[in-house]
């Protein structure tokens, strides 16, 4: 269950404006959360490498110049996908923007990825190619999340009106099968793309803005043809193919999100994800590389299935993650970039804290 705009904001009113984002505040609207979802898994020597990431990654901000508020100059860095990702690890941490330690790093995100909003709704930093649908999915996502979480006037006039039309251009690339690919254009779809644009619908129904329940259900169609009679999901439908570890998980949290909790889709998914636990037998043979991409969605899989997966999962993927960290604090990440790889392990290991809407049971 996620909190509407309206409820969080209700919830935060009544514990007084000051407060950074009440601990668990999306566990307590829920009365059947699984108590095996404790933020005990959050260890002392896991806050610790969290912190410190954290703190590397604030420091790769830019604070001045035409692209403040993102990670780098050009590049993934300079993305709208990395300074999104960024921002919600940020927000996960339990600063909301505008309030806590990193509450000023986050009124940068949203000042850059706002400033990256085009007139038609695509979110895509000026002359920058890489980011494509995944960085306008990632940055809806991010700007739903702050519109959702705050009561600010700016955030309201310039989020809201920057989100609509984010939404707007979302709902309308959505190709006829249901799903989206690499251009805010109708063509083909793949997997892995669609499930960034659903999750950032998601995000933005939840936070008050309209999505049409059209949209939702094509969604719903197109996710689950995409799976395998085996339970892992594929990266296109047309073609067939095997599924892979990044795309399953992807499929799972694609079905979560669309409201989807109790299928058989969700389940087969689940057990075939299960095999390839971190650290298990069979370790990283399913990985089939984009490491942090596929835990960043599994870790929310077993999140949402709660029970035995989430006790089994967390804590190998936590001690895993712990073991990748750098000694400056960053996680390097060979395929996109460091602050990518930081900011998905920061938001990884700080699942337990259950801050965000989006991710609530």
């Amino acid at each position: 269950m996620s909190l509407s705009r309206r409820g969080f904001l209700a919830s935060s009113a009544a514990l007084g404006s000051s407060l950074a984002i009440a601990p668990r505040l999306a566990r307590a609207q829920d009365d059947k959360f699984d108590a095996a979802r404790s933020a005990e898994y959050m260890t002392p020597e896991t806050q610790k490498a969290v912190d410190k990431a954290l703190t590397w990654l604030a420091k790769r901000q830019n604070n001045s110049g035409a692209d403040e508020g993102a990670f780098g100059h050009g590049g993934y860095p300079g993305g709208v996908a990395v300074g999104s990702l960024s921002g919600l690890a940020f927000m996960c941490s339990g600063s909301p923007p505008g309030q806590g330690p990193f509450g000023k790093t986050i009124d940068k995100c949203v000042k850059y990825i706002t400033k990256c909003v085009q007139e038609s709704g695509y979110i895509s930093a000026p002359g920058f190619g890489q980011d494509n649908m995944y960085g306008h999915g990632f940055a809806t996502l991010f700007l739903s999340e702050v519109y959702g979480m705050s009561d600010r006037a700016d955030i309201d006039s310039t989020v809201g009106d920057k989100l609509r039309l984010a939404v707007k251009l979302t709902c309308q690339c959505q190709n006829e099968a249901g799903g989206w690919r690499y251009q805010p254009v109708k063509s083909d779809a793949d997997l892995s793309i669609t499930i960034c644009n659903i999750m950032g619908l998601r995000a933005a129904r939840d936070a008050g803005i309209h999505v049409p329940d059209e949209v939702r259900s094509k969604c719903i169609d197109y996710v689950k043809k995409s799976q395998n009679a085996d339970g892992s999901f594929r990266y296109q439908i047309s073609g067939g193919g095997s599924g892979t570890f990044p795309l399953t998980a992807a499929g799972v949290v694609s079905l979560y999100s669309a409201g989807i909790y109790d299928s058989p889709e969700v389940e087969k998914g689940l057990k075939w994800l299960i095999r390839y636990l971190p650290g298990g037998a069979q370790g990283n043979a399913g990985y089939h590389g984009y490491f942090f991409y596929g835990q960043y969605y599994a870790v929310q899989a077993m999140w949402h299935a709660g029970g035995d997966y989430w006790t089994k999962w967390y804590p190998a993927i936590r001690d895993t993650l712990l073991k990748k960290q750098s000694g400056d604090g960053s996680f390097g990440d060979s395929e996109v970039c460091a602050e990518f790889g930081t900011a998905m392990a920061c938001i990884i290991l700080q699942m337990p804290n259950n801050y965000l809407p989006i991710f609530a049971p």
